[in-house]
């Protein structure tokens, strides 16, 4: 199995497993991380276009896209940005 393989593999892993027990449905999460940010930003930036889920996982894979050029490899950087990916275009198609 090549690398991209393997961290498309885990990233699946990630998004099939069942994490509601740790992190709570996604959907749900996404949408109460873009409320909470939509409410910093709100006394940060006038005004400011509303955050959506996806827009919330879209922006959680750049954080990994940022991480994975500072520092070590971290593979783990790849591996979520893949699946934070992948929950963002779930939600996107679910909207």
């Amino acid at each position: 199995m090549s690398k991209k393989e393997n961290i498309l593999e885990l990233a699946k892993e990630l998004v099939s497993n069942d994490r509601e027990g740790t992190h709570g449905d996604a959907k749900q999460n996404h949408e109460q991380i873009a409320e909470f940010w939509n409410i910093y930003l709100d006394k940060k930036l006038k005004p400011v276009a509303a955050i959506t889920s996806d827009d919330v996982a879209t922006m959680m894979a750049l954080l990994k896209i940022s991480r994975s050029t500072q520092g070590e490899v971290n593979m783990d950087d790849y591996i979520d940005g893949a699946a934070y990916l992948a929950i963002a275009g779930e939600l996107k198609h679910d909207s």
